[in-house]
């Protein structure tokens, strides 16, 4: 039997696991890292204890498995994406802490960005939109606000890498440093169409080629070797890497055109493969790269992602104190067979893509006599459901391509009501694998192609395994309607807030 590693570092825990050659997990181990709130809105991570951590779940994976680390043909990594680590280039160590995803410290140099290059150009040349979301204004900020990253970058011992190149750098000790192009496609500084890094953005922001990884492959190169004296015990080549929401996508063999998956948790992410062909959204969406195997062309993405998903479930336990559990709220929304006409929209901090309307607020309409907890329970997990078709609906307008089934993962899948109005909202099956960790799936897939564990995309198709589909029941007079009704709902949102 052969056997994959993967690392999953996610914003909040890492998790290894170890799966063997029919991509059935044989072992897990999960810890949780520190969240860092330096003032409001900066989010931080300590690298160091992230890597220590990770040592402690490959040791524990391992022995759970009953394996030595030798037995590993390949170990794959999966990560938070643009969140971004300034590490030595000789030792691996960090000079700071990790710059995290949701932090929004680099909006002031954006506004400054803004004067020099517009966001058509922004998204021609990267696919992304101005936000300081993505890594590029973090790196800046870490070069212009502290002084020991600022010497570093001066000694040209410096390295702004995403936790991919980070745990590389640190499993391995090799002198090459490496991120893949789903990473790098999220630093607003590749140029999307060659996946190199783009020369007119690294020379308006300053921000030097030196400093950053060099972009390879999602698959097919080995980036190298397990130091023997590190966790692993054992000289294991590393050998695959995607961003996490690619992972997702690749975990769940979408890897042809208009093959799609959505992972519902707090918020949820959309990503819909566009294949080689590179096109942009005329609604917002981001466009990223999905996938690249060495001595191939470059796989891309729409991507979309709904704000609050299980954050309105949350909100309901709570806040209001509507219901005590995730749980509870499922079986009041599957005693009733609808909404009541009752309709959410979660716009708590605006409505994003394709609405993209920052002076809208929540509301919730159609409210009468009639209507009961159970209604309004049904209508937070409809609200999900209506936000991830208006975002489906804008891929297919953006790519032409007809979204023929859903992938799903995530904690909200384990819904029954949302699965099943998902189906009918969208008109298409909806579609629950066997293994739901579907981002450490796809490293580990990314990884065990490179060394021939797997041979082929196709192969993998046939080892991932479907657990439970829904199927699209709904008339499409009542579904035309309650799309309506939901468009109504939306519109009522809109203006709340005056525009800045």
């Amino acid at each position: 039997m052969k056997y994959v590693g993967s690392i999953d570092q996610g914003t909040t825990s890492t998790r290894f696991m170890i799966f063997d050659e029919e991509g059935n997990a044989v072992s897990s181990s999960q810890r949780e890292h520190r969240q860092i709130y330096p003032r409001p809105g900066w989010v931080e991570h300590d690298a160091e204890e992230i890597w220590n951590n990770t040592a402690l779940l490959i040791k524990d994976a391992l022995e759970k498995a009953g394996i030595e680390g030798s037995s590993l043909s390949a170990i794959g990594i999966t990560n938070q994406r643009e969140t971004v680590v300034p590490f030595s280039r000789t030792t691996g160590r960090p000079v700071y802490n990790a710059i995290v995803w949701q932090d929004l410290r680099g909006e002031a140099y954006l506004e400054e960005l803004r004067k020099n290059v517009d966001e058509d150009e922004i998204r021609k040349r990267t696919g992304l939109l101005y936000s300081p979301y993505f890594s590029a204004s973090k790196i800046r900020w870490l070069l212009d606000n502290v002084p020991r990253v600022r010497s570093a970058a001066e000694a040209g011992d410096i390295v702004f890498g995403t936790m991919d190149s980070y745990l590389v750098k640190r499993l391995t000790g090799s002198g090459r440093i490496v991120t893949d192009v789903t990473n790098a496609s999220r630093y607003m500084l590749m140029d999307i169409r060659s996946g190199e890094w783009d020369e007119h953005l690294l020379a308006v922001t300053g921000i030097k080629r030196g400093m950053l990884p060099e972009i390879v492959s999602s698959s097919g190169v080995i980036y190298g070797y397990t130091d023997p004296d590190g966790p692993v015990g054992a000289s294991v080549p590393v050998a695959g890497i995607l961003g996490d929401q690619q992972a997702a996508l690749f975990g769940q063999v979408c890897f042809s055109r208009g093959e799609s998956k959505c992972t519902y948790g707090t918020d949820c992410f959309l990503l819909s493969n566009i294949g080689e062909d590179l096109c942009y959204s005329k609604h917002g969406l981001l466009t990223t790269v999905a996938f690249r195997r060495e001595g191939e062309a470059m796989n891309y993405a729409f991507e979309g992602s709904v704000a609050v998903a299980g954050s309105l479930v949350q909100w309901v336990r709570d806040q209001l104190k509507m219901v005590a559990s995730p749980k509870e709220l499922d079986a009041e929304a599957s005693s009733v067979s609808d909404s009541g006409g009752v309709y959410i929209v979660p716009a708590f901090s605006g409505l994003f893509a394709p609405y993209w309307r920052s002076d809208a607020r929540g509301v919730i309409a159609g409210l009468t006599g009639y209507a009961t907890r159970a209604h309004i329970c049904r209508a937070v997990l409809e609200a999900t459901a209506f936000q991830a078709n208006d975002i489906f609906s804008a891929m297919e307008a953006d790519s032409g391509i007809k979204i023929t089934s859903l992938k799903v993962d995530g904690g909200m899948t384990n819904s029954i009501p949302l699965m099943a109005f998902q189906a009918d909202i969208l008109r298409s099956p909806v579609i629950r694998p066997v293994i739901v960790e579907t981002t450490s799936l796809g490293a580990a897939y990314a990884a065990g192609l490179t060394v021939g564990v797997w041979k082929s995309l196709d192969e993998l198709r046939h080892y991932w395994k479907e657990q439970m589909r829904w199927l699209p029941t709904m008339d499409d007079k009542e579904r035309e309607n309650k799309v309506g009704f939901w468009k109504k709902a939306v519109r009522c949102t809109l203006g709340w807030m005056d525009k800045e």
